[in-house]
C-alpha cells in the first residue's frame, strides 16, 4: 500500500462511521469500474487490431485522404 492511501485511511479512520461507510463504497465502485475498463480494453483488442489493419490496408492502396482536424 503506498503512503498516500495509508494517509488516506488514517485520515478516514477518524470520520464518522457513515462517512467512512460512503466512503468505502465509493472506493470500492470506483475499483470495480477500473477493473472492468481494463477487461474492456482487453478484450477489445483484437477488434482493434482487425480495425487497425484494415485502415492500413486502405491507406496502402490510396483509399483514404488527408483531413485536418477541423474537416472530420
Amino acid at each position: 500500500m503506498t503512503a498516500l492511501l495509508q494517509e488516506a485511511f488514517a485520515k478516514a479512520s477518524a470520520l464518522p462511521e457513515d462517512v467512512q461507510e460512503l466512503l468505502a463504497k465509493e472506493l470500492l465502485e470506483e475499483i470495480e469500474w477500473e477493473m472492468r475498463w481494463d477487461r474492456t480494453l482487453a478484450d477489445s483488442q483484437p477488434l482493434l487490431d482487425r480495425l487497425t489493419a484494415r485502415a492500413m490496408q486502405e491507406y496502402r492502396e490510396g483509399r483514404t485522404e488527408q483531413k485536418g482536424f477541423d474537416e472530420l
